[in-house]
């Protein structure tokens, strides 16, 4: 089986969902800690390929709705929304799943089920 890797922020809730969902269903997992790893131009880019750069741009959030007017405007296609997930990369949406080819962003169970074949009605 490929190595699969959840992508947050430690204290994020949905980081922690995802996180505590594989570990009830005893899927091992390597987590990636953006806060202190970082993330790269390239990953976000690779990203970008599989899913669009505004599902993986979280606008619903803090960091989100705490930039001015001016830079949320600016943030009009690929190039602005991956140099701002650099910046602030608590922006991107959490957690973010890399399985194979496959890349889940969010927390949604019933994904999870199809995308890692558990037949489990409940955790």
């Amino acid at each position: 089986m490929n190595v699969i890797t959840v992508y947050g922020i430690p204290n994020c809730d949905m980081t922690q969902k995802a996180l505590g969902w594989f570990k009830a269903n005893k899927i091992s997992v390597k987590f990636h800690d953006y806060k202190s790893a970082g993330i790269t131009k390239e990953k976000l880019s690779a990203w970008c390929k599989k899913k669009s750069w505004e599902i993986l741009l979280n606008k619903r959030s803090t960091t989100w709705r705490s930039l001015s007017a001016a830079d949320q405007e600016k943030t009009t296609n690929q190039t602005a929304a991956i140099n701002l997930m650099m910046e602030n990369n608590s922006i991107i949406k959490r957690p973010v799943i890399e399985h194979g080819d496959q890349l889940i962003v969010g927390f949604s169970e019933e994904e999870y089920k199809k995308a890692f074949k558990i037949n489990s009605k409940h955790i």
